[in-house]
């Protein structure tokens, strides 16, 4: 599902191969990508890379068409990019682009573009760290921020040069997140504070054993980048995941069901709106073993006691928070989403069916069906998780709408 246009700068550095990543980070948030190589762009990385992935064409110079009709057409090729796109997104911003950027300098495509360009620009720098430490560096930077580019400062660490500072590109994620949030004008979040559970929990059996269970912590985490995008304070309880946290969220990490909801029942009072999307453990041992367990011919028996129910405790303690549920279910889906609505006595349950092929658990996408307690039914259509994040909390908003009304 397109919603934005995103001019995709590429310069000349040894991390120009990571802007393959950044296209495909601004793909999966709803952005059609138009590629605009430098020269020196093109030594590091191949145009038909970005071609092959954004499926759009990729500009590699300004004079590069033979005919002379095609040689009128390019000569202002930029000045139609720049009013197709909604921002330009530059990465890696080099030294030399930032300088030419500064001056006002416009001797290839992408620096022409630059001039041309009305919507907002977002470089993201990545050099080494004698060049980025460089008072010109430096002073180019300011005078960039003081016509209002936004500049997301590189990360520190080993350099392909073999020194470890100041000048690796920003993640690719944090880098679409942030031109996402530029472009997403909707505060409808401003002054909440978002409380989201995410992840698996992990029941030790001994020191090296444990249980879990398949929950990979996405749909969590897209909850957390959305409500933050639209001005959301976000608080993040999550279990042990492979993912990097959103920017601008408040982590709480933790291991098991007791530790999420100490965590939960913490933060609660602060908490405007609470979302429940961690697939939390309902057994574990009560006591566990000091030492490994070893493995005899004996069999094994384990007596497991439940977990506490983070759920239905928010759902007594919760005065005017909006509670919203999830429901991974492999069958009566629907209906176990109500009994759970009505048991928890929360506001909204999120079911999905976590044996469908290709979603749920550990996938990039989800279709789900939300239950509301006005008795209203949504079913958006199966798509990214980003993208059934966006409608949840669309929906939780109407819902709170719906309820105040009737109060």
């Amino acid at each position: 599902m397109t919603q934005f246009k995103a001019v995709l700068g590429v310069g000349g550095g040894i991390a120009a191969y990571k802007a393959a990543e950044l296209a495909r980070a601004l793909i999966e948030r709803g952005f059609s990508v138009q590629t605009v190589m430098t020269e020196a762009a093109q030594e590091f990385v191949r145009p038909l890379t970005f071609a092959a992935l954004t499926g759009n064409k990729v500009i590699t110079s300004m004079f590069g068409a033979r005919s002379a009709d095609e040689v009128l057409s390019s000569s202002v090729e930029h000045i139609s990019v720049a009013r197709d796109n909604q921002i330009l997104v530059v990465a890696p911003a080099t030294a030399d682009l930032l300088a030419r950027f500064a001056h006002g300098l416009a001797n290839d495509f992408l620096t022409t573009l630059y001039l041309a360009f009305t919507g907002p620009v977002l470089a993201a720098p990545s050099m080494n760290t004698a060049m980025w430490e460089h008072p010109a560096t430096q002073d180019n930077l300011a005078l960039l921020r003081s016509r209002g580019v936004h500049v997301m400062p590189p990360d520190s660490g080993p350099l392909a040069c073999g020194t470890t500072g100041a000048g690796r590109l920003p993640d690719p994620e944090r880098i679409a997140a942030y031109a996402l949030r530029l472009l997403l004008q909707r505060h409808d979040l401003d002054g909440e504070t978002v409380l989201i559970t995410a992840g698996p929990t992990r029941e030790p059996l001994d020191p090296v054993r444990f249980i879990s269970n398949r929950s990979s912590g996405k749909m969590g985490y897209a909850l957390a980048e959305a409500a933050s995008l639209r001005g959301a304070r976000v608080l993040l309880v999550s279990g042990p995941v492979n993912l990097p946290p959103p920017d601008n969220v408040e982590l709480i990490s933790v291991q098991t069901a007791a530790e999420m909801h100490q965590a939960v029942m913490a933060h609660l009072e602060e908490a405007t709106i609470v979302i429940k999307a961690a697939a939390v453990a309902d057994y574990h041992l009560a006591r566990v073993p000091p030492q490994k367990v070893k493995k005899t011919a004996m069999r094994l028996s384990l007596e497991l006691d439940p977990t506490p129910d983070i759920l239905a405790e928010i759902g007594r303690r919760k005065r005017d928070q909006l509670l919203i549920g999830f429901a991974a279910e492999t069958e009566n889906l629907v209906p176990e989403a109500k009994r759970k609505m009505e048991t928890k006595n929360c506001d909204m349950v999120v079911a999905n069916f976590v044996s469908q092929d290709g979603t749920g658990f550990e996938s990039d996408e989800n279709e789900v069906v939300m239950v509301m307690r006005t008795g209203e039914t949504v079913s958006p259509p199966r798509g990214q998780k980003r993208e059934i994040a966006a409608q949840i909390l669309d929906q939780a908003l109407k819902l709170r709408l719906a309820l105040h009304s009737k109060s």
